[in-house]
């Protein structure tokens, strides 16, 4: 059955993915009705062929709406949502606002689809970095159990949005023929330079006390920790994350160290890791070759390689993950939760 779709959103960097996943993917589209900003209104973008025009954002924009993908910011998301909800659309938030409400679903459909089930009209999709971790360390966790992970991130500028990516173009123009530049969105130089992430910083002041994360880690962290237990509905699991901004466009990258409760082998891993819905093993060993940035843009499967014994510590292993922040990090893996709807 077709779906009467809305895009909040629809002009940023994950709101123009969603439009061409769904145009890729043949979602059964009966209307598409294209919400943002008022300075984005009476914008036209062609989709199917066709020319759409941007309507500013209300709480009235919903009527007869089925489906609505939220990528606009947390404080929209907060404000419009609930109205979505009321006008009898179902909600596939991308913002952080309702990703640990109780109450709402958090999914990835390769590994926990059954939690759609449970919505009231919302369901929250995952931060970008917890997405492309679990579809390799989800199925091994199932396999052998999983005590610990500790994971070091390399974040592209394509999690700050679209401005992050032009900067990062810009500055490393400027730097490179020797201009100054000044950035708006990044603190730091981040043409040939990298830094722990910018989320808000819990430094233990009173002023931090409203950042959500613990004393000495950013948001950022946090929610690989958070958001990992609860979609795979487990409280006790143990992340130890470190975020990491480095000048890439748009594909994350992490490093990820796994201590298993069962005894495992490099070629065990590899065999679970071949099946795994979403996953895709690329590496040369041979030729020093793994998976990389320029391999995932625009491309589905998060991939992985680089599967090696730590010799540090009994029963643990490392791998390398790779995956495209836009892409499965945000728009794919929203569409895939309306694909469950449907």
């Amino acid at each position: 059955m077709k779906k009467n779709i809305a895009i909040i959103g629809a002009t940023g960097a994950v709101g123009q993915e969603l439009l061409a996943i769904l145009e890729q993917r043949q979602f059964p589209i009966q209307s598409l009705k294209l919400l943002a900003s008022k300075r984005s209104a009476g914008k036209e973008i062609t989709f199917k062929n066709q020319t759409i025009t941007i309507e500013e954002l209300s709480h009235d924009s919903f009527e007869g709406v089925d489906i609505v993908f939220s990528a606009a910011g947390g404080s929209i998301s907060a404000e419009y949502v609930p109205s979505a909800v009321k006008a009898g659309a179902v909600v596939i938030d991308n913002t952080s606002h309702y990703r640990m409400d109780p109450s709402v679903p958090l999914i990835v459909p390769e590994v926990n689809p059954e939690a759609v089930k449970g919505h009231q009209g919302i369901i929250a999709n995952p931060n970008c970095t917890t997405i492309i971790m679990s579809l390799p360390l989800f199925p091994l966790a199932k396999a052998f159990g999983l005590k610990r992970a500790a994971v070091c991130t390399y974040q592209a500028a394509s999690g700050a949005g679209v401005t992050a990516m032009d900067e990062l173009r810009d500055e490393s123009i400027a730097i490179a023929q020797g201009n100054s530049f000044e950035r708006t969105v990044i603190p730091h130089q981040y043409a040939f330079n990298l830094f722990p992430h910018n989320a808000p910083y819990n430094d233990g002041s009173a002023d931090a006390e409203k950042v959500n994360a613990p004393i000495g880690y950013c948001e950022e962290e946090w929610k690989m920790v958070a958001e990992t237990r609860k979609i795979f509905n487990d409280p006790n699991i143990k992340i130890a994350p470190t975020c990491v901004r480095v000048p890439i466009l748009r594909a994350h990258s992490e490093a990820i160290n796994m201590q298993f409760d069962k005894k495992t082998s490099i070629e065990e891993i590899y065999k679970i890791l071949e099946t795994a819905p979403g996953v895709q093993i690329l590496e040369e060993p041979n030729n020093n070759r793994w998976p990389m940035p320029i391999d995932v843009n625009g491309k589905d499967p998060v991939y992985v390689g680089r599967v090696r014994e730590d010799q540090s510590q009994e029963n643990t292993f490392d791998i390398w993950v790779v995956g495209d922040q836009i892409r499965k990090g945000a728009a794919l893996n929203a569409i895939q939760i309306a694909e469950l709807l449907i």
